[in-house]
């Protein structure tokens, strides 16, 4: 797919030659200089005339007539050098990589010495090589395929950079395995079909995985992943996965995902408005699995255990109802006040089960609350922790890879709101003020000391439309993000 070759830029046989043009003067851009030498200086004049543009987000295209051994040039508007970052990069890369799609070229040759020698940016463009033309499957009978560009020839003569591009490729190729699961109906992905995904992510790279069923759910005493499931024709399934980076399994990171397959609300029944789209609440599960698939091909030097509590929520006899009492696999008690609030319960189980199996670190990822996109929005996912020093390095991780995190606040005046039940231990629901940090603080009830950051993506999980570095609907955010946080581990 990849291929990083070491000619000049006049030289190369391609259908679409990508070349960075800066705002600064066009006269310190070598690449420009010589295309436009063997243009008869065209590319001037089109400058001129307004047909080529350098602002940032601009892509135009010039034919060459065989006046070059390029058929076309796409120069991308790179904007001001110094207020180029890694992250407007991507975008504007992924913009450039979809105008050759929709040109419907097979393969794109990026120039890197005309948009940088940054070795981060390569891997950018790997990123946004695979993610931005990446095609949602749909289920019409006339379903046209629009996906075209597949080779990827990078010139440049420094090293490290194809190994830096596969990286990008990977970290792409796992958020669009996150994309194709989120994308998947309800019908189509429940708590078995998801399992049985995760198996073939574990057996591609090489991965130990455990798929716990019923039975072993209840052995093990996850009572409030149970409460959930009780309503359901759907078994449960509680999926366990390993990726071994280091010479011995010892104090792994683990990632915990939400994979909540469908969710009605339960008896705390969804509006029929803010039921549609409720497919998406497995995002978390997605996540933490795209992350795997990504992690499997980079192969970083740490241990990392995978879990991820999966069922669907919905209403029977059998459904576990407001005001019923569950015990936890930790053992504490929960007063169910919402039965709409399970992603939670399931969290709480996950969690626990992560520090009975020894995980130095925890980062859970879920769509778990409506409040959190109040409060934030669709492009920012709220945070929580109870230690300062590994958010940090989540949050590192994030910037590099572009996907905004905001941290909440984790306080006691919160965490005594869960602990309010007459009845119980801890109260699911308190109420809807601060709800988001509530969800949060819920779940932080079950990590102990283990440090631990929460990352709520119930607004970032889908996109309401088209943009830079992908199609309308699911994002696999945070995909990248934790993949970058254990690849940073040292």
């Amino acid at each position: 797919m990849v291929n990083v070759i070491n000619n000049q830029v006049t030289n190369v046989e391609t259908d679409a030659l990508l070349v960075g043009l800066y705002e600064e003067s066009k006269e310190e851009q070598q690449v420009y200089q010589s295309l436009n030498e063997v243009l008869d200086g065209h590319l001037e004049e089109l400058v001129k005339q307004g047909d080529i543009h350098n602002a940032y987000g601009k892509v135009s295209k010039v034919h060459t007539f065989g006046n070059a051994d390029a058929k076309r040039v796409y120069f991308v508007g790179l904007g001001k050098k110094d207020e180029l970052d890694v992250s407007r990069f991507r975008k504007v890369m992924g913009k450039a990589f979809k105008q050759v799609n929709s040109d419907q070229l097979t393969g794109a040759t990026v120039a890197l010495e005309s948009f940088t020698e940054d070795l981060t940016f390569a891997e950018a463009i790997g990123e946004a090589f695979v993610m931005s033309t990446y095609q949602l499957e749909t289920y019409h009978t006339d379903r046209e395929n629009k996906g075209f560009l597949s080779d990827l020839t990078v010139i440049s003569g420094e090293e490290g950079v194809k190994q830096a591009i596969e990286v990008g490729l990977a970290l792409g190729e796992g958020t669009n395995s996150a994309r194709h699961l989120v994308n998947l109906p309800g019908n189509l992905l429940t708590a078995s079909d998801l399992a049985a995904y995760a198996e073939n992510i574990a057996h591609k790279h090489g991965m130990e995985i455990e798929i716990f069923e019923k039975e072993q759910i209840e052995e093990l005493g996850m009572g409030a992943l149970l409460a959930v499931n009780q309503g359901s024709k759907e078994p449960p399934r509680f999926i366990v996965m390993k990726y071994q980076g280091k010479a011995e399994w010892s104090d792994p990171v683990a990632l915990v995902g939400k994979g909540i397959t469908f969710d009605t609300g339960g008896y705390s029944l969804k509006g029929k408005e803010g039921i549609i789209g409720m497919k998406m609440d497995m995002g978390g599960a997605a996540s933490v699995l795209g992350a795997m698939d990504a992690i499997g091909q980079i192969k970083p030097e740490e241990n990392v255990l995978c879990l991820v509590p999966s069922t669907d929520n919905m209403i029977s006899g059998d459904a576990f109802k407001p005001d019923d009492v569950i015990v936890s696999m930790s053992g504490k008690t929960i007063e169910v006040r919402n039965t709409d609030a399970e992603g939670r319960l399931a969290l709480a189980d996950a969690v626990t089960y992560a520090n009975q199996q020894g995980a130095s670190r925890i980062i859970d990822v879920a769509t778990l609350t409506g409040g959190v996109v109040v409060a934030l929005g669709d492009e920012m996912t709220g945070a929580m922790t109870n230690n300062g020093e590994w958010f940090d390095q989540v949050y590192e991780a994030s910037e590099q890879a572009g996907e905004l995190i905001w941290e909440l606040p984790y306080h006691d005046v919160f965490k005594k709101k869960v602990r309010t039940s007459h009845i119980a231990d801890l109260n699911n629901s308190p109420g809807r003020k601060g709800h988001a940090v509530l969800a949060g603080c819920f779940v932080g009830e079950f990590v102990g000391d283990t440090p631990w950051v929460h990352l709520d993506i119930a607004g970032t999980a889908m996109s309401e439309s088209e943009h830079d570095l992908g199609p309308k609907g699911p994002t696999g955010v945070m995909v990248r993000t934790l993949a970058k946080t254990i690849m940073n581990q040292k």
